[in-house]
């Protein structure tokens, strides 16, 4: 049965979870219920988000912590906001500084990439515009979870291994040894099925709900940052931490089969799967055929990264040069550059990084779209002492082109891989969207996108559908259970396909669809611990 996203009540999907009062979405068990129990307890969608942005700090601290980056879209009453909540570099962190160090880039790890936290600050702003609740009294189950323990999943406790073998060959400073005592047993990774406790992230977080963020900016949480940090060869102030606010920003969009599809304007890469989805609207030769359909997504989106990387930096400091590429006449040209066979694209992706991505909906008609990052796993491997607050190094992306928008200044956000996404029809809220995993995250949107609007499969199996990554030049990277006859047939109009063993290469997603009778529904994802909590 074809799937109608606005109609979901007239043709029920198996697999997909349905509510009426509320919803959340989390690849974690324990940051879902967070949600829930907080929306239970008064709150709304954007008071059950940061509940369970603020759980996974403690559940998944592979994929961010108290030092991350932060994006939402949010749509209440018929209207729809961005807030940007990426961090700034510190003003003393510039290209001339570094080449005094004798560098030619931001290094991965260390003190040097560690950006000014964005997440807690915007939690706080969700809350204030929007929220029914106290930052202290949506905290409460985070803090529950680091004080008194919680079972470590198996998905994560995979990935806090590799984050432990590579922690261990970052250097023998002392700075990188901060984060064995807060982030290991003993020298090892916790288990699945084992119990883990963070008292010292548990104290941090009162904190934090104490002073109502405060103290993470300009008070003895930040003194202690910013001690750290210069103790390590860091630059970071305490006026970089107190100045800093996350930006309410207008989120970008373009038509897509019929529906609106909402992402951030830069600094965050949205902009790359925009551009992808205007190609493919403006592709008028119908077609059934999947390996036609995947084909002609991959040409796109080499495409939108093409035109799409160079444009993305930060608004201040390089002048709006994309919102004429979101019109149809771009969609329209771009479209006649895809044929039959694979195009060599002048673009490449680095690797992927670590972040954890959310939605949100409850009986009201308020839905988020939230994401919040470390970067690169745990980040820069910094830990600051006594605090369990791991560091992004999302500065490790800077260009040190000095004609690059994404060029190193101080005060600048740096180039952002963190998307979330929404989907609106004739004004009206369809729902929050969005997928993990570095330069993954544009694809997975198109992907998530075309098996919903064009291949006509539901949430829940647009999700589960084995997945694709570009990374450069004509490879591409196929899930171990991609079809083998699509496989050789992409192979034929010169796709290199590789199989990667590795699901996390392939992002870990969500999504909440509110149908025209109000029900709320929700699939998530295979690849992860993932759960839908309602209400």
């Amino acid at each position: 049965m074809k799937f109608d996203p606005i109609k979901c009540n007239d043709n029920p999907q198996d697999g997909l979870v349905c509510s009426k009062k509320g919803m959340v979405a989390t690849t974690n068990p324990y940051a879902s219920q967070a949600g829930i129990e907080v929306m239970k307890s008064g709150g709304n969608a954007f008071d059950a988000a940061v509940a369970a942005a603020a759980a996974l700090v403690v559940v998944e601290p592979t994929g961010c912590g108290l030092g991350s980056d932060a994006f939402a879209i949010l749509h209440t009453e018929g209207s729809i906001f961005g807030l940007n909540g990426s961090g700034y570099s510190p003003r003393n962190l510039t290209s001339e500084h570094l080449h005094r160090l004798g560098l030619e880039e931001v290094p991965r790890f260390g003190p040097l990439p560690v950006m000014v936290p964005g997440a807690v600050a915007s939690w706080k702003a969700i809350l204030d515009r929007f929220g029914n609740l106290t930052l202290r009294e949506v905290l409460q189950p985070a803090i529950e979870l680091a004080q008194e323990g919680h079972i470590v999943q198996p998905v994560i406790s995979g990935s806090w291994e590799k984050s432990l073998e590579l922690q261990r060959k970052m250097g023998s400073e002392e700075y990188f040894l901060h984060w064995f005592n807060a982030f290991s047993l003993d020298g090892r990774a916790p288990g699945p099925g084992e119990l883990w406790k963070n008292k010292d992230l548990a104290k941090t977080f009162r904190m934090i709900a104490d002073s109502e963020g405060e103290d993470f900016y300009r008070g003895k949480l930040a003194e202690r940052m910013v001690s750290f940090l210069r103790s390590a060869g860091g630059v970071m102030t305490m006026g970089d931490l107190a100045e800093f606010s996350p930006q309410w920003v207008q989120p970008l969009s373009v038509s897509y089969r019929g529906y609106d599809i909402w992402e951030l304007p830069p600094n965050g890469q949205g902009i790359t799967a925009l551009l992808a989805l205007s190609i493919l609207e403006n592709i008028t030769e119908d077609s059934r055929d999947p390996v036609e359909i995947i084909h002609r997504s991959i040409e796109a989106m080499k495409l939108g990264f093409e035109d799409g990387i160079p444009l993305v930096g930060d608004p201040k400091f390089c002048k709006d040069n994309w919102s004429e590429l979101l019109g149809s006449e771009y969609g329209r040209l771009r479209s006649a550059d895809i044929g039959d066979l694979s195009r060599t694209s002048g673009s490449s992706l680095p690797s992927r990084g670590g972040t954890v991505y959310l939605a949100a909906a409850d009986g009201e008609g308020n839905m988020i779209s939230f994401i919040q990052s470390n970067y690169r796993g745990f980040g820069s491997g910094l830990v600051v002492p006594g605090t369990g607050i791991s560091l992004n190094n999302r500065g490790f992306d800077f260009s040190m082109d000095n004609k690059s928008a994404n060029f190193l200044q101080g005060r600048k956000r740096p180039y952002n891989t963190i998307i979330p996404a929404f989907m609106t029809k004739g004004g009206k809220a369809v729902g929050p969207f969005g997928l993990m995993g570095g330069y993954m995250q544009p694809q997975g949107h198109i992907q998530l996108l075309v098996n919903i609007l064009e291949r006509e499969m539901d949430p829940q199996g647009a999700l589960d559908e084995p997945r694709w990554q570009w990374n450069g030049s004509m490879g591409i990277s196929v899930e171990r259970d991609f079809s083998e006859d699509i496989r050789k047939a992409l192979g034929k109009r010169g796709h290199r396909i590789v199989e990667s063993q590795d699901t996390s290469f392939f992002g870990r997603g969500q999504i909440i669809i509110r149908d025209q009778e109000g029900f709320l529904y929700g699939a998530t994802e295979k690849r992860a611990d993932s759960l839908i909590s309602t209400w």
